[in-house]
């Protein structure tokens, strides 16, 4: 696959804004003269708007998997190899190369950001989720929330300071702290983290229980990022599956039905 077939064209929100610069910087020479000539002959369509909406999101994914990834000051192979698994399933494999060098891009614009501004890298991703903010609804962001969780998991351990950025960049794209703590105890086994999936505390009655699941199921609804791709949507499937089975593991403790 070329490159400027997976994210060439219109580019949708990103034209402009951070998210624009670091493309512009991040992207580079690794557009292919192929996908530029393809864009031209395509032209402004219904398809091209879509694959530019697709595009930037899977963009900004990058973005901010870049941010995750260093947030412990190191570049885990675990976390690197998520991303490229993702990438090989949903693009196949010349993807895989193209979606690597962007992030490998993004840590040394980071590392000359922060030479003469240790806040620079930070600041730039606050703009960036303000920019997706923006542009993506509240359940397009969960979503990528979801895959920046799954990054940082990766290596079967969070850090510290990985929460932290999760947080960090939950807030600046206007997602609430309790969105971050439910998608990182997501899959968990004991009843504890059920109830953080959920967001309510062990002390809720069986109504409030209930209430939080149907909020959670219009949140993370996969039909509600089915306009992002089949492969998203598989994603947020998957993420519907793990809520379901924390509500099962509480109705069950509580005998409710």
């Amino acid at each position: 696959m070329k490159y400027g077939k997976w994210i060439g064209g219109i580019m949708g929100f990103m034209t402009m804004g951070p998210l624009g610069a670091l493309a512009g910087f991040a992207i580079g020479s690794l557009f292919d003269k192929a996908g530029d000539a393809q864009a031209a002959q395509d032209g402004y369509s219904q398809d091209n708007v879509y694959m530019g909406q697709r595009n930037s999101f899977l963009f900004s994914m990058l973005v901010m998997s870049s941010y995750i990834i260093r947030a412990d000051g190191r570049i885990m192979h675990s976390e690197m190899e998520y991303v490229r698994q993702f990438l090989r399933m949903n693009f196949g494999e010349a993807a895989v190369d193209e979606g690597e060098r962007i992030l490998l891009n993004l840590f040394e614009q980071r590392k000359q950001m922060e030479r003469t501004d240790p806040l620079a890298f930070k600041n730039t991703i606050r703009d960036c989720g303000a920019q997706i903010a923006a542009n993506l609804t509240y359940e397009q962001r969960l979503q990528l929330l979801d895959f920046l969780v799954k990054v940082a998991q990766a290596d079967g351990n969070v850090c510290v300071q990985e929460v932290d950025a999760l947080k960090e960049v939950a807030m600046y794209m206007r997602l609430n702290m309790q969105d971050v703590d439910s998608m990182l105890s997501l899959g968990g086994n004991s009843l504890d983290e059920a109830y953080k999936v959920l967001e309510v505390s062990p002390s809720a009655t069986d109504d409030e229980v209930r209430s939080a699941y149907r909020k959670l199921v219009l949140k993370h609804h996969p039909d509600k990022v089915a306009a992002l791709g089949d492969d998203i949507r598989k994603a947020a499937e998957e993420k519907m599956q793990a809520i379901n089975e924390a509500k099962e593991r509480i109705f069950k403790a509580r005998g409710m039905k």
